[in-house]
């Protein structure tokens, strides 16, 4: 069966994995957790939270009766993300299969002049250099081992660059350009590159950003009326991994983004100058800011 999968383009790379994945306390991360062990994997559930953490492994104990394993770590911290990869090593007895970079955190609501130093470099620190830890830390050990998987979580505000996001869509941007360039490293290694770039998701990450008071209503909302369950956007991705695709956009709104920019790239840019006009507008920030998307 694996033969024939392989010959069709095809792994089950996401199946039986020894994962890592970060963020994995709560939403898409946890998600992604609880997936892959339904999968039959082990997986070492990575988050700031750690009693987040420890609530995905009694999850994922309860509903597939896997080994799972809660880690404190942040992913800002380059430290912490070499210490996760030492304990990866240590519980799995190697280096883990599959590497999912999925802690992140939500900011917007503010041009770029009044955003302020200290909410780029806390927004940065996680939504850029956790993944930057992540893969330059554990791409090595892939690469080594000679088979497995890396899967970034970026988002379409990665190249719809939406005013009133320059923090998010910096860090999402770079993250698709990052992981289009290791997946041009890492060709014929046996390690597969993916990133995920979903829109509205049902999960807490407006609730734990840094989102002034009226764009993070308005997110709310499309989240909860138009959102995708993160069960849903995991699915598909692990899916697509397994089938070596390097881009995962998993709704209709980001598809139709990414082509209207390729093809109209100036009136494109000019209708989110208009649209930016109508957009509701706030100075009162949300102070909370725990991460995993």
């Amino acid at each position: 069966m694996d033969t024939v999968r392989i010959a069709l383009g095809g792994s089950r790379r996401s199946h039986g994995a020894r994962a890592v994945v970060t963020g994995a306390g709560s939403g898409i991360g946890r998600a992604f957790a609880l997936e892959l062990a339904a999968r039959g994997g082990e997986v070492v559930c990575a988050d700031i939270d750690k009693d987040r953490a420890d609530e995905t492994v009694r999850l994922i104990e309860r509903t597939h009766g896997g080994a799972a394993y809660a880690f404190f770590c942040d992913v800002a911290e380059r430290a912490d993300v070499e210490r996760l990869a030492a304990y990866a090593d240590e519980v799995f007895g190697g280096p883990p299969s599959l590497v999912v970079n999925n802690a992140g955190v939500g900011i917007g609501g503010k041009p770029v002049g009044e955003i302020g130093f200290g909410d780029w470099e806390w927004a940065l620190g996680i939504n850029l250099w956790g993944v930057v830890h992540g893969c330059e830390i554990f791409a090595p050990r892939l690469r080594a081992a000679g088979r497995g998987g890396i899967v970034n979580v970026a988002s379409p505000a990665g190249f719809a660059a939406a005013p009133g996001m320059a923090v998010y869509n910096t860090s999402k941007a770079a993250v698709l350009s990052l992981s289009e360039t290791m997946a041009a490293e890492l060709a014929g290694s046996g390690v597969a590159v993916t990133v995920l770039c979903p829109t509205f998701v049902k999960t807490n990450v407006v609730a734990d950003g840094r989102i002034t008071s009226g764009p993070s209503q308005l997110a709310d909302s499309l989240m909860r009326w138009t959102g995708f369950s993160p069960e849903r956007v995991v699915r598909g991705a692990l899916d697509a991994h397994d089938h070596g695709r390097l881009y995962v956009l998993p709704q209709l709104d980001a598809r139709l983004v990414w082509q209207l920019k390729r093809t109209f790239p100036a009136t494109y840019t000019q209708a989110l100058g208009l649209l930016n006009r109508f957009l509701p507008q706030s100075d009162s920030a949300n102070s909370l800011q725990k991460t995993g998307a």
